[in-house]
């Protein structure tokens, strides 16, 4: 699997949400992450045998528009290509469905669609989905494995019910800083709000 973003949070929470669903599988997902999109050709090249499924975001360094989607399809007509994206107006989903892509997944959307979506095409198994019981009721130690120390302690703080500000406050971080870092863990724990995130969690 290709993830194309040039944010490296979105990268790092997608990459760990399908991981922690990918934990029941036989042969766990090989994950490659490009910023850009003539590295992630660069590397589809290299590496297509083992990527199923690319990720690519539409809003790149070196695109414009649709041209990314053009460029994967024109270069690599069979790649399987699944837009995920800030933008959700109608003309630019049609027009990326016409071009090629498999399907068209909203940044502003239901986390759970990237998951639904992977077990659809048989990328992930069907158990170990975010509503799944088990996986509700794990231990937080065993949710917690690949955070950063930071990380762990924002959530920490995030859990004795701390508002962004006052984590700022406590760690000396800027306000965007610490909304970053927050949306890095919703994307971890494949969840929307922090009140979802603490259900989870507790």
């Amino acid at each position: 699997m290709l993830i194309v973003d040039d944010h490296e949070v979105v990268r790092w929470g997608l990459r760990s949400l399908i991981q922690a669903h990918s934990r029941l599988a036989s042969e766990p997902l090989r994950i490659f992450e490009a910023p850009t999109l003539a590295s992630a050709l660069r590397l589809f090249a290299a590496h297509q045998a083992d990527i199923e499924l690319v990720f690519l975001d539409l809003r790149l360094p070196d695109t414009v528009g649709l041209s990314g989607l053009v460029a994967f399809r024109t270069q690599f007509p069979s790649a399987a290509v699944v837009v995920i994206s800030g933008d959700s107006t109608p003309q630019t989903i049609e027009n990326a469905i016409a071009l090629g892509a498999r399907f068209y997944l909203k940044k502003t959307g239901d986390l759970t669609e990237v998951i639904n979506y992977l077990k659809s095409q048989g990328l992930l198994p069907v158990r170990g989905s975010i509503a799944d019981e088990s996986w509700v009721s794990s231990d937080l130690g065993d949710k917690s494995r690949g955070l950063t120390p930071r990380q762990t302690q924002i959530l920490g703080w995030i859990l004795e019910g701390k508002s962004n500000r006052e984590i700022g406050d406590l760690a000396f971080l800027a306000k965007g800083t610490v909304k970053n870092h927050v949306t890095t863990l919703l994307l971890h724990f494949g969840v929307r709000t922090r009140a979802q995130l603490i259900s989870a969690l507790r």
